[in-house]
Protein backbone atom coordinates (compact mmCIF):
# COMPACT_ATOMS: atom_id res chain seq x y z
CA UNK A 1 0.00 0.00 0.00
CA UNK A 2 1.65 3.72 -0.64
CA UNK A 3 0.17 4.60 2.34
CA UNK A 4 2.38 2.25 4.05
CA UNK A 5 5.31 3.58 2.51
CA UNK A 6 4.91 6.85 3.01
CA UNK A 7 4.35 6.24 6.61
CA UNK A 8 7.39 3.81 6.73
CA UNK A 9 9.38 6.63 5.05
CA UNK A 10 8.74 8.91 7.74
CA UNK A 11 9.21 6.34 10.89
CA UNK A 12 12.79 5.55 9.42
CA UNK A 13 13.87 8.96 9.55
CA UNK A 14 13.48 9.24 13.42
CA UNK A 15 17.23 9.45 14.15
CA UNK A 16 18.73 10.09 17.94
CA UNK A 17 21.50 12.14 17.28
CA UNK A 18 24.58 12.15 19.83
CA UNK A 19 25.80 15.87 21.24
CA UNK A 20 27.72 17.95 23.56
CA UNK A 21 25.39 21.25 23.64
CA UNK A 22 21.78 22.65 23.66
CA UNK A 23 19.61 23.94 21.03
CA UNK A 24 18.08 27.46 21.54
CA UNK A 25 14.76 25.78 20.68
CA UNK A 26 15.35 23.99 24.24
CA UNK A 27 14.88 27.16 26.30
CA UNK A 28 12.31 27.64 28.63
CA UNK A 29 11.22 23.79 28.53
CA UNK A 30 11.09 21.00 30.84
CA UNK A 31 14.72 20.90 32.22
CA UNK A 32 14.22 16.92 32.86
CA UNK A 33 13.17 15.79 29.46
CA UNK A 34 16.13 17.93 28.15
CA UNK A 35 18.68 15.22 30.42
CA UNK A 36 16.46 12.29 29.10
CA UNK A 37 17.30 13.19 25.60
CA UNK A 38 21.12 13.66 26.46
CA UNK A 39 20.78 10.64 28.10
CA UNK A 40 19.48 8.84 25.50
CA UNK A 41 16.36 7.03 27.89
CA UNK A 42 13.74 5.23 26.06
CA UNK A 43 10.72 7.73 24.48
CA UNK A 44 7.91 7.26 23.05
CA UNK A 45 8.38 6.84 19.61
CA UNK A 46 6.54 9.39 17.08
CA UNK A 47 3.86 8.05 14.71
CA UNK A 48 4.07 8.86 11.25
CA UNK A 49 1.03 11.81 11.48
CA UNK A 50 2.81 13.34 13.56
CA UNK A 51 6.19 13.29 11.91
CA UNK A 52 3.87 14.92 8.92
CA UNK A 53 2.57 17.27 10.81
CA UNK A 54 5.86 18.69 12.15
CA UNK A 55 7.25 18.18 8.29
CA UNK A 56 4.36 20.78 7.47
CA UNK A 57 5.41 22.74 9.86
CA UNK A 58 9.39 23.64 7.93
CA UNK A 59 6.51 24.27 4.80
CA UNK A 60 4.62 26.91 6.61
CA UNK A 61 7.76 28.17 7.37
CA UNK A 62 8.91 28.03 3.35
CA UNK A 63 5.62 29.73 2.26
CA UNK A 64 5.59 32.74 4.78
CA UNK A 65 9.61 33.63 3.86
CA UNK A 66 8.67 33.22 0.50
CA UNK A 67 6.18 35.80 0.76
CA UNK A 68 8.90 38.34 3.30
CA UNK A 69 11.45 38.09 0.37
CA UNK A 70 9.04 39.05 -2.06
CA UNK A 71 8.31 42.10 0.44
CA UNK A 72 12.00 43.18 0.12
CA UNK A 73 12.25 43.06 4.25
CA UNK A 74 14.36 39.77 4.31
CA UNK A 75 18.10 41.08 5.19
CA UNK A 76 19.19 37.29 5.94
CA UNK A 77 17.56 33.94 6.28
CA UNK A 78 18.45 30.54 8.43
CA UNK A 79 21.23 32.91 10.23
CA UNK A 80 23.39 30.44 13.11
CA UNK A 81 24.38 32.13 16.10
CA UNK A 82 27.81 33.01 17.11
CA UNK A 83 29.56 29.90 18.48
CA UNK A 84 28.91 29.91 21.93
CA UNK A 85 30.22 26.31 24.23
CA UNK A 86 27.05 25.05 24.94
CA UNK A 87 24.24 26.33 22.98
CA UNK A 88 23.67 26.26 19.54
CA UNK A 89 20.73 27.88 16.97
CA UNK A 90 19.44 29.18 14.18
CA UNK A 91 17.18 31.82 13.82
CA UNK A 92 14.17 31.79 11.36
CA UNK A 93 14.80 35.49 9.51
CA UNK A 94 16.04 38.88 10.40
CA UNK A 95 14.06 41.32 8.96
CA UNK A 96 13.98 45.38 7.78
CA UNK A 97 10.61 46.76 9.85
CA UNK A 98 10.93 50.65 10.06
CA UNK A 99 14.70 51.02 9.00
CA UNK A 100 15.46 48.39 11.82
CA UNK A 101 16.50 45.15 11.99
CA UNK A 102 13.71 42.75 13.86
CA UNK A 103 14.40 38.55 14.52
CA UNK A 104 11.88 36.62 13.33
CA UNK A 105 10.30 33.37 14.02
CA UNK A 106 7.52 31.69 12.93
CA UNK A 107 5.25 28.83 14.32
CA UNK A 108 2.69 26.37 13.21
CA UNK A 109 -0.40 25.49 15.75
CA UNK A 110 -3.74 23.78 15.04
CA UNK A 111 -6.55 25.89 15.31
CA UNK A 112 -7.51 24.82 19.51
CA UNK A 113 -4.05 26.33 20.65
CA UNK A 114 -4.74 29.04 17.32
CA UNK A 115 -7.96 30.38 19.10
CA UNK A 116 -6.27 30.10 23.04
CA UNK A 117 -3.36 32.26 21.85
CA UNK A 118 -3.72 35.53 23.61
CA UNK A 119 -0.12 35.47 24.13
CA UNK A 120 3.00 33.99 22.46
CA UNK A 121 4.08 30.69 24.44
CA UNK A 122 6.29 31.08 26.99
CA UNK A 123 9.37 28.60 25.28
CA UNK A 124 8.90 30.65 22.19
CA UNK A 125 9.47 34.01 24.30
CA UNK A 126 12.93 32.22 25.58
CA UNK A 127 13.97 31.15 22.56
CA UNK A 128 13.45 34.51 20.83
CA UNK A 129 15.17 36.47 23.99
CA UNK A 130 18.42 34.38 23.38
CA UNK A 131 18.37 35.40 19.35
CA UNK A 132 17.96 38.67 20.54
CA UNK A 133 21.28 38.82 23.37
CA UNK A 134 22.93 36.78 20.36
CA UNK A 135 22.31 39.13 17.15
CA UNK A 136 22.55 42.16 19.64
CA UNK A 137 19.11 43.34 18.01
CA UNK A 138 16.41 44.88 20.15
CA UNK A 139 13.55 43.95 18.37
CA UNK A 140 11.35 40.45 18.01
CA UNK A 141 8.46 39.14 16.56
CA UNK A 142 6.76 35.82 16.89
CA UNK A 143 4.15 34.95 13.95
CA UNK A 144 1.82 31.92 14.43
CA UNK A 145 -0.33 30.78 11.61
CA UNK A 146 -3.42 28.31 11.86
CA UNK A 147 -1.96 24.74 10.35
CA UNK A 148 -5.86 24.51 9.91
CA UNK A 149 -6.69 27.69 7.91
CA UNK A 150 -3.30 29.74 7.71
CA UNK A 151 -5.21 32.67 9.92
CA UNK A 152 -1.98 34.29 11.50
CA UNK A 153 -1.20 35.87 14.89
CA UNK A 154 1.95 38.20 15.60
CA UNK A 155 3.52 39.10 19.04
CA UNK A 156 6.44 42.00 19.13
CA UNK A 157 9.06 40.93 21.63
CA UNK A 158 11.44 43.59 23.18
CA UNK A 159 14.44 42.41 24.10
CA UNK A 160 14.95 41.24 27.56
CA UNK A 161 18.82 41.08 29.11
CA UNK A 162 17.96 39.99 32.24
CA UNK A 163 15.92 37.19 30.86
CA UNK A 164 18.62 35.98 28.01
CA UNK A 165 21.04 35.74 31.00
CA UNK A 166 18.90 33.77 32.98
CA UNK A 167 18.50 31.30 30.57
CA UNK A 168 21.79 31.14 29.44
CA UNK A 169 22.39 30.31 33.36
CA UNK A 170 19.70 27.60 33.61
CA UNK A 171 21.93 25.76 30.31
CA UNK A 172 24.93 26.25 32.34
CA UNK A 173 23.74 24.81 35.32
CA UNK A 174 21.63 21.80 33.51
CA UNK A 175 25.20 20.90 32.08
CA UNK A 176 26.21 20.93 35.01
CA UNK A 177 23.66 18.03 36.38
CA UNK A 178 24.00 15.82 33.01
CA UNK A 179 27.65 15.82 33.51
CA UNK A 180 27.20 14.99 37.21
CA UNK A 181 24.29 12.27 36.50
CA UNK A 182 21.85 14.99 38.51
CA UNK A 183 18.42 14.36 37.40
CA UNK A 184 16.62 17.46 36.85
CA UNK A 185 13.32 17.94 39.04
CA UNK A 186 10.08 18.74 36.97
CA UNK A 187 9.63 22.80 36.54
CA UNK A 188 6.68 23.71 38.90
CA UNK A 189 5.07 25.65 35.83
CA UNK A 190 4.97 22.40 34.00
CA UNK A 191 1.49 21.57 33.77
CA UNK A 192 -0.49 17.77 33.94
CA UNK A 193 -1.45 17.81 30.38
CA UNK A 194 2.13 18.94 28.71
CA UNK A 195 3.68 15.89 31.03
CA UNK A 196 1.21 13.37 29.74
CA UNK A 197 1.88 14.45 26.26
CA UNK A 198 5.69 14.43 26.62
CA UNK A 199 8.02 11.45 25.10
CA UNK A 200 9.89 10.71 28.15
CA UNK A 201 6.21 10.22 30.25
CA UNK A 202 7.04 6.91 30.89
CA UNK A 203 10.44 7.32 31.81
CA UNK A 204 9.81 10.39 34.15
CA UNK A 205 7.11 8.36 35.99
CA UNK A 206 9.64 5.93 37.36
CA UNK A 207 11.37 8.65 38.84
CA UNK A 208 8.62 10.13 40.77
Amino acid sequence: MLKEQIDNFYLAHQTEKDRNYFYISEAGKCARAIYYSWKKLPRKAKDARVLRLMDHGDYTHMRIMSVLFSLGLVKATEITIPAQEIIHGRADAIVNMNDKPAVVEIKSINSYGFKCLDNPKKEHICQLQLYLHYFKIKDGILIYENKDNQDLKEFKIEYDEKKAKELMEDFHILKHMIDNNILPPVPPEIQDWECQYCDYHEECMKHQ
